[in-house]
């Protein structure tokens, strides 16, 4: 498609939605009139009002622009999922909460106990685009920081299209970032029990408030435990959550917190490694199950620990400096085991299955460790010359990280896929990789948003220095790699009076490939215009956005092996409206069209769609909750999503078929209780998230999964 054909569509697209402000409607004598709605009333317990939120719309972030920044301001597409949405719709992982959000996918791999399967833009991405409070986690090779509890969340943030600008290494198909609670100045507590499917039980609870009279100190304590299994046979997901934070506040100007986090997850391989024939071609045995394990139940573990420190440091030097600064130390090690699938026998080598149900597989096990420490410095001004109002930030920023790999190979036993017999002695597995790598990484940057009447301009430049060093001690070789580049951004949005904010922009990206020192730094770049509509009165969001994405060095991964492929280009159209009325109403929809293409033919696939990548994904949720009678504080929702077919290979030798989902969810608050449920997949639809292989590269979604909740809150 070209470029021009989607700015049509978007066109198009704009002038039949613009009206999706969601503003409530009333009758009078048969003429349908607009009638403005108020939302009154202060932050809800524990919300310490950074995004400035009313429910699930947010209207300032950080993520954007590393200053309190209204969004509408911002020339580039972010949304911000609110602690009341996550919470509505019981998403318990960072995948899951991003189901209702435009231009992103979060469950490609299906339910994976890890966090992996993250899609933005059309680019699959993994912990080279997660933050947590502006500091970015970077995993091993191996494991990553992604299953971070989002019951710890304030919020999710999601900056789509590149970000190095402010943040230096980044995919160009966005970032997320992860808003921790934090203390807040009035008391409150709460505390839950959950019961849900697969045998899982769970306790939460978070406290917060001032610990001293003058409520100079004040604190906050998140922390959960959970015993559970998943929708795979023999896999557990066990998890203890425990977060710490206190602030010190002495005055208006000066504002410091300390974080800390301690997570240890007990699971397994919730990801299974399937064939295409029986999961989304046809087998003459049947139809695979969609909680089958192709692994072995006494060989099977990914136990994660992580843990942080850190501080944010605000302080405001006069009307025109503030400076801040934040620090984080990160910790993280794994241990993992399994026996993952290879493909169904070809027993004579001419390249045709012979045998439908005989599954090849290999044991592999890891061990990864891994210390991270990072710094970012920031300066801003806020200044007037003449006409023109500035608001510069000037940063330099630092992080280190320093991890290790280790992990054995051997090929096992095959099983039978449609009728497993679990049980088969390993055999002695080979050590494939022991590696350590070290990463030094530097940032210079400086950006100013401008305004002048009804203009605000976003010019912002960077540079980054990274030293790689990577020692492969099988072999004992050693690599040393320095890279540096420029990034940038220009963009304008207008702000007319009627709440709409039409805007452009131009951004670049920049991000060293980790996994193989050999590889030249992945780059993006991207063109987007757009329109954000605020409208007075209404609590209510809403973004228009068409974008041409493009890629450079792209690394794409077949399974673990990652290639090195050229050039891949994403254009598309996003549209995203979100609504908290004061009827009660709570509404969110999301549209994204997305045509992605390899454009380098070093595989011989160039003109082909990347595998895994549909063209349409759609969703609506809506929440309505009683506001007087007998049932008041009665809410109910549901929500749709539409889940487009996509291509199993970069070769588009097969397809991925298309999914309608239905989730549902129920609450009721009663003086100071709230029970809860939620029920994901209604009509447990077997489903294949997507895939990247027809020999053993599809992933089945998550069956229906049902969760009851209890809390109660003062």
């Amino acid at each position: 498609m070209s470029r021009r054909s989607v700015l049509a569509r978007a066109s198009l697209l704009l002038s039949c939605t613009v009206g999706i402000s969601i503003s409530a409607m009333a009758q009078d004598s048969g003429t349908t009139l607009l009638r403005p709605i108020e939302v009154q009333g202060e932050q809800p317990a524990g919300s310490s009002g950074l995004f400035d939120e009313q429910g699930y719309v947010a209207k300032s972030g950080r993520a954007g622009g590393k200053t309190d920044a209204a969004l509408i301001e911002t020339p580039q597409s972010v949304s911000v999922i609110t602690q009341d949405e996550m919470e509505a719709q019981g998403a318990e992982t960072l995948n899951a909460a991003l189901r209702y959000t435009a231009g992103v996918a979060g469950e490609n791999y299906g339910a994976d106990t890890r966090g992996y399967g993250l899609q933005i833009r059309g680019f699959n991405v993994s912990d080279e685009i997660f933050y947590v409070d502006g500091l970015h986690l970077k995993g091993t090779g191996f494991a990553s920081f992604l299953p971070l509890e989002t019951y710890g969340a304030e919020a999710i943030e999601l900056v789509r299209g590149p970000a190095s600008v402010l943040y230096g290494q980044n995919s160009p198909g966005g970032l997320i970032n992860y808003s921790s609670k934090r203390p807040t100045s009035q008391p409150f507590g709460e505390v839950g029990v959950s019961i849900g499917s697969f045998d899982r039980y769970e306790a939460q609870f978070d406290l917060g408030g001032p610990l001293s009279d003058d409520g100079v100190v004040s604190y906050r304590l998140a922390g959960l435990g959970r015993k559970g299994d998943t929708h795979v046979d023999f896999v557990d997901d066990d998890r203890v959550y425990f977060a710490p934070a206190v602030t010190w506040a002495p005055d208006d100007e000066t504002n410091f917190t300390v974080f800390g986090k301690y997570q240890k997850d007990s699971t397994g391989w919730g990801i299974q490694f399937l064939p295409a024939s029986g999961t989304v071609l046809p087998n003459d045995n049947g139809e695979i199950p969609n909680d089958r394990f192709v692994g072995e139940p006494g060989f099977d573990r990914y136990d994660l620990t992580i843990a942080s420190i850190g501080y944010e440091l605000e302080h405001q030097l006069n009307e025109t400096w503030a400076f801040r600064q934040n620090v984080r130390y990160s910790y993280l090690k794994n241990v993992q085991d399994g026996v993952f699938g290879a493909g169904l026998n070809d027993t004579d080598g001419d390249g045709d299955v012979s045998d439908e149900s005989e599954f090849l597989r290999y044991a592999d096990e890891g061990r990864s460790r891994l210390s991270s420490f990072a710094v970012d410095n920031q300066a801003e001004a806020v200044f007037d010359t003449g006409a023109l109002g500035h608001k510069m930030l000037f940063g330099l920023d630092y992080q280190y990280t320093h991890f290790s790999d280790w992990g054995t190979y051997a090929d096992v036993s095959p099983i039978d896929i449609f009728d497993p017999d679990y049980g088969t002695p390993l055999p002695p597995l080979d050590v494939y990789t022991d590696a350590t790598t070290t990463q030094h990484q530097v940032g210079l940057y400086v950006n100013d948003q401008i305004k002048l009447d009804r203009f605000v301009l976003n010019a912002g430049l960077r540079h980054d220095w990274a030293q790689t060093e990577t020692l492969e001690r099988i072999g004992s070789t050693r690599t040393d790699k320095s890279d540096n580049a420029f990034s940038g951004r220009l963009g304008l949005v207008y702000l007319a009076d009627n709440g709409l904010a039409p805007y452009a922009s131009y951004s670049t990206s920049f991000m060293p490939v980790l996994d193989d020192p050999s590889f030249e730094p992945e780059t993006g770049r991207q063109y987007e215009v757009g329109i954000k509509y605020q409208p007075p009165g209404y609590n209510s969001f809403v973004t228009l956005s068409a974008f041409d994405l493009t890629k450079e060095n792209a690394v794409r991964y077949q399974g673990n092996t990652p290639t090195q492929t050229g050039e891949v280009r994403s254009r598309g159209i996003e549209i995203e409206g979100v609504a908290s009325l004061a009827g009660g109403w709570d509404i969110k929809l999301a549209y994204a069209y997305v045509n992605a293409e390899i454009m380098d033919d070093t595989e011989g696939t160039g003109g082909n769609t990347p595998y895994g990548v549909p063209q349409n994904r759609a969703s609506l949720w809506a929440k309505y909750t009683l506001q007087g009678g007998a049932l008041e504080g009665l809410g109910l929702g549901a929500g749709v999503r539409y889940i487009g077919s996509s291509y199993g290979d970069d070769a588009n030798s097969f397809k991925v078929p298309s999914v309608t989902l239905v989730d549902l969810a129920a609450n009721y608050t009663y003086e100071n209780y709230e029970f809860q449920l939620n029920v994901s997949n209604l009509f447990d639809k077997r489903y294949v998230a997507s895939c990247f292989s027809e020999s053993a590269g599809c992933f089945f979604g998550e069956g229906r999964k049902i969760v009851g909740t209890v809390k109660y809150r003062w």
